[in-house]
């Protein structure tokens, strides 16, 4: 089999497997609130509310110094009305891309609702307490990894990571106060937010959300499926 002949075979297959095959969600955007977080955290909360499998997974997008995208999956910190948080270390790819490009999006997806939500928007770091205090919020290992400082580096001996960890986590356990002062709380204020909902029939429904000016107001907007 050549080549094409097995990417004919891939796209078959792919486009054979069922999107959308449970009971999809209502949304009728005329009733949608004026705020975008409220929304959200209704979404969310239906995410929840029904057993689906890390509800406040996200996928955040940066773009590196050359302006070429980068994307990973991060878990949402908190929403409320300054934006949406997420943290990573400072010395990370993500934290040297957002020094660089302090700009981002956010997409969350709830398959099993049909679901999604896309935001954008500046990025600035919240202030040294918050980081801290979401650092010492993770689990021991989780902050000795974080003081290795080493995320996204070439792994040449597991065996060395794992001694290093082990270090670091003895380090963690004498001083459990203790901070990684480059481990970064982040707040993404969004200038839109767009709500996704699948239909069957796939005419979906979309509904953004602008901001308009500097007093915070939002302006709604029907898009085309």
């Amino acid at each position: 089999m050549n080549d094409a002949d097995h990417g004919s075979d891939v796209r078959a297959w792919l486009r054979g497997i069922e999107v959308f095959a449970g009971l999809l969600c209502a949304f009728e955007p005329e009733h949608a609130p004026a705020d975008p977080v409220r929304l959200f955290l209704s979404w969310l909360s239906d995410a929840v509310a029904d057993g689906l499998r890390d509800p406040h997974a996200m996928t955040l997008s940066t773009v590196d110094e050359a302006g070429d995208p980068d994307a990973r999956v991060l878990i949402l910190k908190a929403v409320d009305g300054s934006g949406w948080q997420f943290a990573g270390h400072g010395f990370s790819p993500k934290g040297h891309q957002l020094a660089v490009h302090p700009r981002a999006a956010l997409t969350f997806y709830w398959p099993e609702h049909g679901r999604q939500v896309r935001l954008r928007g500046p990025v600035a770091p919240r202030p040294a307490r918050d980081s801290a205090a979401d650092f010492l919020g993770r689990s021991a290992t989780a902050r000795a990894e974080s003081l290795l400082a080493r995320q996204s580096q070439y792994l040449a001996d597991t065996a060395e990571r794992d001694h290093a960890l082990e270090k670091a986590l003895a380090l963690v356990e004498r001083e459990p106060s203790l901070v990684d002062s480059a481990w970064t709380l982040y707040t993404l204020a969004p200038v839109e937010v767009e709500f996704w909902q699948a239909a069957k029939n796939r005419v979906h429904t979309r509904l953004r959300y602008e901001r308009t000016g500097t007093d915070g107001h939002w302006e709604r907007y029907r898009l085309w499926s």
